[in-house]
């Protein structure tokens, strides 16, 4: 779909929706003028949405709601048509899961969202001078810091798939071993992959259980003795150069990474798991 150069969205009071349909709106085409407005001009030549009833409006009968339930907004339906160019069929599905279907939800139902209330925090109090255009716009520079930054987090994904992919082909043991530190969770989706390890941004090694993606707990969790002790402590009950154990079991840091790949082993053999040798 091409984006025309102007547009039409909702005059007063501004919501969640609307802002960051009109952020999106920029980051497609950035050099869209969007108008505010109580009633759509006639014959206007450009996109309206979040109001006129279009293709872009969820105000009238009967409205769209995804396979599971959720209601589409305005935001989600120009997600639905735009999302896939800015970063691929996939994660335009898992933004609109994870980011956007929220968003959507409190338009249409308020259901309570942090997010939404803190875009909604940008309206004119009830007793103030402030001009609600001006107010709209603040909330726009916002809200497309807060997408531009969502969709180049979603295309950094896919940056990384293709190493995260090769070096799962040359696990052992399940170990998947990265070259550097990055989103490593979308391209071991469903594999039989038990651990991660790659270089720590804090020097030394970090390796990290992969979660079973049913019941969102690690698969193999670091033995229960590791668990949140000092570093000498740990240093003496696995005999390894580790540095730290998170509480929770699922994150050790270590000298290097051989010493990275032996706590997995370790890890391996506690819970009854097959090691090679």
């Amino acid at each position: 779909m091409k984006i025309p150069a102007k547009g039409f969205t909702h005059g007063g009071k501004f919501h969640a929706d609307d802002v960051f349909s009109t952020a999106l709106l920029q980051i497609v085409r950035p050099d869209i003028q969007v108008t505010r407005g109580f009633a759509v001009p006639d014959r206007f030549d450009g996109i309206v949405y979040d109001i006129g009833g279009g293709m872009f409006d969820h105000h009238s009968e009967p409205r769209e709601t995804r396979p599971n339930g959720v209601p589409y907004a305005a935001f989600g339906l120009l997600w639905r048509v735009l999302g896939a160019r800015l970063v691929g069929e996939h994660q335009a599905r898992l933004l609109d899961e994870n980011f956007i279907q929220p968003l959507d939800l409190n338009d249409n139902t308020g259901e309570p969202n942090s997010l939404a209330e803190a875009i909604g925090s940008f309206n004119p109090l009830w007793d103030s001078k402030d001009d609600p255009d001006a107010c709209f716009w603040r909330a726009v520079a916002v809200a497309r810091q807060i997408l531009d930054n969502e969709i180049a987090g979603a295309n950094a994904v896919n940056r990384a798939d293709e190493t995260v992919q090769r070096a799962y082909r040359n696990a052992r043991d399940g170990i998947v071993v990265l070259p550097a530190y990055m989103p490593w969770k979308n391209g071991l989706y469903r594999t039989d992959a038990l651990f991660v390890v790659y270089p720590s941004q804090r020097g030394g090694y970090s390796a990290q259980c992969v979660t079973d993606y049913k019941t969102r707990r690690s698969k193999v969790p670091f033995p229960p003795a590791w668990a949140g002790q000092p570093e000498e402590v740990l240093r003496e009950r696995s005999g390894l150069g580790l540095r730290f154990c998170h509480p929770s079991r699922f994150l050790v840091t270590a000298d290097d990474k051989e010493q990275a790949i032996e706590a997995c082993r370790r890890a391996l053999r506690a819970a009854g798991k097959p090691v090679s040798e």
